[in-house]
This record gives structure tokens, sequence and C-alpha cells, in this order.
């Protein structure tokens, strides 16, 4: 069964093979999540989850709607994903890290750091202008388009603006260790986002 939870991104560290080598780490704490809400149809299991609880009077009267029609508590953060493979799951069930499997890789997705409105220099690694007194094309985007015909400029032109705070997935990122006593997930690797920030872990 595809197993998906949400979790925090904690931190990174470091961590000493036994050949002595540096391997770069994060560490997340997952869960535990529970199943919501079911819906199944011919083609896959529709499997939604929730994570971190929260009081009822701060959320709007449809989502306490929702929690009260299944039967359990309110969460503050939902999250909707697909599954092939049939099991037998119930409303109400706790998913935890015990159940990913060390061997396999994991997909982690998350909402990377916001930069706010950047140059074209720092947002798509453009080259500087001459750097003489003479150049008055230092820091200057230069030509963005054609002349008369078409006399615009095409959609997608990198230019400066919003830059980070876009949703960044990465895929099959190795397990390192799991410490089920405090839901801890240690993987190898970055991710993207801050410290704090919530992200979501996928395993087929």
């Amino acid at each position: 069964m595809s197993i998906g939870m949400l979790g925090k991104k904690i931190g990174m560290t470091q961590i000493f093979d036994q050949q002595g080598c540096a391997i770069p780490a994060t560490l997340l704490q997952i869960g535990p999540c529970t199943i919501t809400q079911i819906k199944k149809s011919k083609e896959n299991i529709k499997i939604q989850i929730g994570y971190e609880y929260i009081q009822p009077n701060k959320l709007n009267k449809p989502i306490v709607g929702h929690f009260k029609q299944q039967k359990i508590p309110c969460f503050k953060h939902l999250k909707e994903y697909k599954s092939n493979n049939l099991k037998q799951v119930n409303i109400g069930e706790i998913i935890n890290i015990s159940q990913l499997n060390t061997n396999e890789f994991i997909n982690i997705s998350g909402v990377s750091i916001g930069k706010g409105f950047s140059g074209y220099q720092k947002r798509h690694h453009f080259n500087r202008g001459p750097m003489s007194h003479g150049s008055k094309n230092h820091r200057e985007p230069g030509s963005i388009g054609a002349g008369t015909t078409p006399g615009r400029v095409f959609p997608g032109k990198r230019m400066a603006g919003r830059m980070g705070n876009k949703k960044v997935s990465i895929k099959n990122i190795s397990i390192l260790k799991i410490d089920l006593q405090n839901n801890i997930l240690i993987i190898k690797g970055s991710v993207p986002g801050k410290k704090g920030n919530v992200i979501y872990i996928h395993q087929k």
C-alpha cells in the first residue's frame, strides 16, 4: 500500500558512516497521522490524512462538521493522496513511521524558502555587465524582446520577480535511520523549506 504522511522539518546535521565519510542528513518529525476520509473507486483509493490536533473553535464550521461526521478529533493539516494497492484501512486508523520500509526510497514535498522580489542575476543566474567606469550596464537586464514585430514580450521571459515560496518535490531520497520513540525520520540530503515547515512524504 502507498503510504503518505505529514510532518515538520526539524533541521540538518551530518552522520558519519563506518568508513568515516560525513553524510549530510535532515531530521524530520513525521506524524503520527490519522486517516480522516476514504474514497473508493474502480481505479484507485483516495485516502485523506490529518496531522496536528487543533481546537474546534479555531476552524470554520464546514471543516468541524467534516470531523464530527467521521467521529474523529479535529486536525490542523489535511492531505489527500491516491493508493493503487487495496488494503483494509479504516477511518480513525493511525499511521506512523513504523510502516515505512527503510530499503525503499521516499518522495518529499515542501514549500521552498521565499527570497522576496529578486533580480535576474540572483533569480536566473545571469551574467553581469562589465564593471569598468565607462559601462552603464552593471546589473541591468538588457534586451527583453524583439522589435516592432511582434512588439511585445513573450510570456515566460526570465526577468526579475518573486523568488522561492513554491512547492518543491524531491524524489528517491534514502532513509538513514528511523526513531520510533520520538517519531523522527533521518533522511539523506536536504529538504525544501526552513525549520518548522510542514512537509509531505510519500512511499509507494
